[in-house]
């Protein structure tokens, strides 16, 4: 039941921030995986093919090629110089230990970067420039170009050139393809490639000599492969990333000073050809354009950490949660339900005032009135109809029920309408429920037997879907019978329950007149004075026979608009009482035991939740796609356990739980967006109103045979 709006917000924005929350987590993590994963790169063994389309000139000649303007040639390096080239960098850990070596020899070289790797450590590739090395292309992604189409060419050069712009203000115009060697194994399928990047600027650096330190064949090895013969010139290839490089750096460090006592420097590509630097700055848009590319995948990093940290948070949470749901809802079963279990020296019989606060609840509220006149406890009813505009308190009294009282108020909101019925009350144990809601016989009863122990100041009820024919409302179902009731089980044992449900739930009129009554402090009145009873001493229990039977909203936007103000006035709650943390006696209890519980269990672990299914979609695109999959189901199975436990202490058959999976791919998102809108609106100091829910009134009580309770075996 829900009073009249009087509380306005920007609904719309805070629909849609959520979304652009969740729709930019993911993104960032799709860039994570896109820079980090070699989706689109090729690991083929490439066939032998013919060459005779390759020049002559260029098979035998040396491995600079150019093939700019039309031209096809090529150069060799000068006698005495050696072109040191390392591919596939930078790496954090290597490609430091490299620089640290050339530096020491006073050596330069040539570094071919692959964009994904300069987006990363782009303080490496400032680090090169600085200290005085060239930096050339070796695609973005590292794919076989042979086998791709001109504009995947492009985009390979244009995304290497935007990391490079970012990381040191340059672009380059040095490229070697990746899985290139020396320009004698150009064939027909690599030739057209060479040329078509020739068209587009680039000079295209192979080798003379590789020095395939990728093997790890040794130090010894690795120095033969890279040493020219007779004092010739060369371009030697070596790795600085992509693997264990300890070998390279050793050879490296013993190969320089080896070659410049037998004459050898050691040079950049256009300082041993003496021609203009290769690598010039860039300015403008495209100097911004490259800063904000690095940005963003830095920003992806630190994100995509973050949410690693916040996905082991949610994992233990998630295991701490059911495993202690399912420890202690099992010590309450068997506690409550064994033979001779009584709360307190007697039944309890005195009469009960049963409060409902109405608002336009026209459709439901006969068979809800109805229900409790069929009550086994007496009972007096009291409608507080809280200005309704559709004759719901004409309907009630035209019933004519003598045991049936009608308060009529001006629209104050549901807490106002609680506290009418209070003051009207003629008996000191009061039961709440909602005007949708129906009652079994036997409910009052159970619901208060509780107050049997003086100590007991409230008493949640166990709240049904009774509309759970259609999909949306068997998955409230679900989380009706798993998520509140084990829940209730578990804070029941704990002595911490956070709520009594609005609709089922007994209180001592003695113990709400001393916190106050129903305050409208937050939007979740139950909750707020929940946590007012506890801190105020009193034992909040569950008594899980005390069946009620609640319409659940049947479309998207009334469970949204439901769910939005739990969550909301949840935290708020939590807000208010957040002083019982400091406190002493049974309020600090309540605030080191319970608050930490609730925040945890109901706001944390919810709002991180997300996290579950967006490394699902994460794993799923960039892998490890098995072991992803294997993960979200041994989650799911730890869920359905949960599941099948709660519905067979509920005695509640097994059936519903078949959409369990479909359940967690899309009614859960929804309750995800909800909960972070909550946060949004909480963080921006935004106001709530209250929402009225749609009822068709098509609720009523099971049949007797399902109203047992199932004992615990």
């Amino acid at each position: 039941m829900a009073s009249h709006p009087r509380r306005r917000a920007r609904l719309p924005l805070r629909y849609l921030l959520p979304l652009l929350v969740l729709g930019a987590t993911l993104a960032m993590l799709m860039l994570r995986g896109y820079v980090h994963n070699e989706i689109l790169a090729d690991h083929r063994v490439r066939p032998a093919a013919a060459n005779d389309e390759v020049p002559r000139r260029i098979l035998d000649g040396g491995p600079v090629i150019d093939t700019r303007h039309g031209r096809s040639t090529s150069l060799r390096i000068p006698d005495h110089r050696i072109v040191l080239t390392f591919d596939d960098g930078p790496d954090p850990t290597w490609t430091p230990k490299v620089l640290d070596v050339l530096r020491k020899h006073h050596a330069h070289a040539v570094f071919f970067v692959t964009g994904t790797m300069t987006s990363r450590h782009p303080e490496l590739v400032r680090r090169m420039v600085a200290e005085g090395h060239e930096v050339g292309l070796h695609t973005f992604d590292h794919p076989d170009l042979s086998y791709h189409s001109t504009k995947r060419i492009d985009w390979e050069l244009s995304q290497n050139q935007l990391a490079l712009a970012g990381a040191a203000g340059i672009r380059s115009s040095l490229f070697r393809p990746p899985y290139s060697s020396s320009a004698d194994a150009l064939d027909n399928r690599s030739w057209p490639v060479t040329r078509y990047i020739g068209g587009r600027g680039y000079l295209t650096v192979v080798d003379d000599a590789d020095s395939e330190d990728w093997r790890r064949p040794g130090v010894a090895r690795i120095i033969r492969n890279a040493t020219p013969h007779g004092g010739r010139g060369a371009v030697v290839l070596m790795h600085d990333s992509g693997g264990d490089r300890h070998q390279t750096v050793q050879a490296l460090d013993t190969l320089l000073p080896r070659l410049q006592q037998q004459g050898y420097t050691f040079q950049t590509l256009t300082g041993a050809l003496r021609a203009p630097s290769a690598d010039t700055p860039v300015t403008g848009l495209d100097l911004w354009k490259g800063k904000a590319w690095v940005l963003l995948v830095k920003g992806a990093d630190n994100l995509t950490a973050v949410l690693v940290v916040g996905l082991a948070v949610v994992g233990c949470l998630v295991l701490a949660r059911f495993g202690l749901m399912l420890l202690l809802s099992g010590v309450h079963a068997r506690r409550t339900r064994r033979p001779g279990f009584r709360w307190g020296e007697g039944p309890v019989t005195e009469p009960v005032s049963v409060l409902v606060p109405a608002y336009n609840e026209a459709k439901c509220i006969e068979n809800t009135v109805r229900s409790l006149t069929r009550s086994e406890h007496p009972v007096e009813v009291l409608v507080i109809d809280d200005g309704s505009g559709d004759g719901t308190a004409d309907l009630v009294e035209a019933l004519g029920l003598p045991e049936v009282r009608v308060i009529r108020q001006a629209n104050a909101g549901k807490p106002a309408a609680l506290n009418r019925g209070l003051a009207n009350a003629r008996y000191d144990l009061v039961v709440m429920m909602d005007g949708d809601t129906v009652f079994e016989p036997a409910t009052v009863r159970e619901l208060v037997q509780p107050f049997a122990d003086p100590r007991v100041g409230a008493v949640a009820g166990n709240a049904k879907v009774g509309n759970k024919n259609r999909l949306i409302g068997s998955w409230q179902h679900i989380e009706y019978v798993m998520g509140f009731n084990l829940d209730r089980r578990m804070y029941d044992v704990l002595r911490c329950m956070p709520t009594i449900p609005g609709a089922v739930g007994a209180f001592r009129k003695s113990a709400l007149q001393r916190v106050g009554g129903m305050s409208d402090d937050t939007l979740a009145e139950d909750t707020d004075v929940t946590m007012a009873l506890h801190r105020d001493g009193w034992r909040v229990v569950y008594a899980e026979k005390a069946r009620a039977w609640t319409e659940a909203p049947e479309s998207v936007q009334q469970l949204w608009s439901q769910r939005y103000r739990w969550s909301y006035g949840t935290m708020q709650a939590i807000w208010k009482h957040r002083r019982a943390l400091f406190e002493r006696g049974p309020s600090g209890r309540f605030g080191r035991v319970g608050l930490p519980l609730v925040s945890l269990f109901m706001v944390v672990a919810p709002l991180l939740a997300p996290l579950i299914d967006l490394f699902l979609v994460y794993g799923l695109v960039f892998g490890p796609t098995g072991k992803t999959i294997a993960a979200w189901f041994a989650v799911l199975a730890v869920q359905a356990v949960c599941a099948a436990y709660a519905f067979r202490l509920d005695r509640e058959p097994l059936t519903p739980l078949l959409s369990l999976p479909l359940q967690q791919i899309l009614y859960r998102q929804l309750m995800y967006v909800v909960l972070l809108q909550s946060w949004i609106t909480a963080l921006t100091g935004g106001r709530l109103r209250w929402q009225k829910l749609r009822r068709t009134g098509g609720v009523a009580a099971p049949p007797a045979e399902h109203r047992s309770a199932a004992p615990v075996g």
